[in-house]
């Protein structure tokens, strides 16, 4: 994520800050109290979720004006308006690189907003406080929290003689011959993928299955070159060769309908993928009587098992208003708020006559009055119904890389690495190996500026 051009504003940033030592502002606070101007970088609003949120917060501080700077994160405006001055109030960014930029000291630690606004912190996932913890210190207010289940084509399962039960990710030998099973070749031409392994960005997900996590617990050490990392690639990429190999496979997935009716599901273009919980949303909305089954993803132990993403809240280091940024992260990602845009989706939903799949916050509590006092009791719909209580009962078993100062070197890294395999470009071996140093040598080089 950070290029050559990143890391030359980020030196220059780093510069500005020793020079000018910026001073973080306590953002202890009275509600009367907040006031003037709230600059937003890196969020939109695409629907109620939001403009529900953003509304809660302008009505409970009716004297800050909010100006959003709509689109995802450009790193580049971001880095570039901290290191002139000119930085945003509060940025949206994924949780996966927030560490990065903390250590870089692009965003502050919240330690004051925590304490002044009495942000209860044990409120959220602990997968999620993990993210945006970096040396102890917590630089980031959670927000969406996704989880990873299996989506399965019941007709592609029957088509083969085969069911939902069949379907034992725990048994990699089994995964492997229900692809190939599954996989359809109609006259030379690929009509259907069995198994979509999800690379490369479901690696983490598959490491850990087979018992291991792409980095260490203290996020110092790269472990990709460990051979349970290596089984897991060599296993994945395997996947891909029923379908004619990685450019086939990609060729065939790159047709698909993925957000319109005609999707890859209902017209069994394939079989069973991982996906996150928020597909289901979209298959709900376009294919409400798909015959499909949800099912939670396991390790190779037979447990359940999901790796968590999503975005978090953070205050710039120069934001020039910390008290209404501090106001804002508690106001979007309280208790009250996510129910009351949680309610607004329900009755958009139920006048429109379409299913409600919910919307899975980092906040627990949250989702506990969510889910039993607004979702379940109105889902009439079976399929979905029992998707979402897939993804309720799996969330306790997320797993994230842990956070630490080369985030998005790290990401990159392996990502890469996966991607040299699947052209054909190195060997699992090479591809880890290679990857293993570059990651190393990125976490080296950051912690020891720590």
């Amino acid at each position: 994520m950070f290029g050559s051009k990143s890391r030359t504003v980020l030196a220059v940033l780093a510069i500005i800050l020793v020079a000018v030592a910026f001073p973080i502002q306590r953002t202890s606070q009275a509600q009367g109290e907040v006031t003037g101007t709230l600059n937003v970088m890196g969020f939109s609003l695409p629907d109620e979720i939001a403009t529900v949120r953003v509304d809660q917060f302008k009505a409970a501080y009716p004297d800050v004006t909010v100006n959003i700077t709509e689109g995802a994160l450009d790193e580049q405006q971001f880095l570039t308006a901290i290191a002139s001055g000119n930085a945003p109030d509060v940025v949206y960014m994924g949780r996966d690189v927030l560490s990065s930029y903390a250590v870089r000291g692009a965003i502050v630690p919240l330690t004051d907003c925590i304490d002044s606004m009495g942000i209860d912190m044990s409120q959220y996932r602990q997968a999620a406080v993990a993210q945006v913890t970096v040396n102890g210190e917590v630089y980031g207010i959670p927000e969406f929290f996704n989880s990873i289940m299996l989506f399965i084509n019941n007709k592609a399962l029957a088509d083969s003689g085969l069911t939902p039960d069949d379907v034992d990710v725990s048994d990699w030998d089994k995964v492997a011959e229900i692809n190939q099973a599954l996989t359809r070749i109609e006259d030379g031409t690929l009509t259907r993928i069995g198994f979509d392994p999800k690379l490369p960005e479901f690696l983490p997900l598959w490491a850990m299955a087979n018992g291991v996590s792409l980095l260490s617990e203290d996020g110092r050490t790269a472990q990709l070159n460990d051979p349970r990392v290596l089984e897991a690639l060599q296993f994945t990429v395997g996947l891909h060769e029923p379908a004619g190999g990685r450019q086939a496979f990609m060729a065939f997935r790159d047709t698909w309908d993925f957000f319109g009716a005609q999707n890859q599901m209902v017209s069994d273009q394939l079989g069973v993928f991982p996906m996150e919980q928020w597909y289901m949303n979209v298959l709900a909305n376009v294919s409400p009587d798909a015959d499909i089954t949800f099912k939670a993803f396991t390790g190779r132990e037979g447990n359940p098992l999901t790796y968590a993403t999503g975005n978090t809240w953070a205050i710039p280091r120069g934001s020039a208003n910390p008290e209404a940024a501090c106001a804002w992260m508690k106001t979007m990602t309280s208790v009250d708020t996510w129910v009351a845009a949680a309610t607004a989706r329900a009755e958009l939903r139920a006048e429109a006559g379409t299913i409600n799949t919910g919307v899975y916050t980092a906040n627990r509590a949250a989702d506990e009055v969510i889910f039993s006092e607004i979702v379940l009791p109105a889902l009439t719909n079976e399929t979905f119904k029992t998707g979402v209580e897939v993804i309720l009962s799996v969330q306790d078993s997320a797993y994230a890389i842990p956070a630490n100062p080369a985030a998005a070197e790290f990401k990159q890294a392996w990502q890469d690495a996966v991607n040299r395999v699947l052209n054909g470009e190195q060997s699992a071996e090479e591809a880890l190996a290679q990857a293993q140093e570059e990651a190393q040598a990125a976490l080296d080089e950051a912690w020891s500026q720590q």
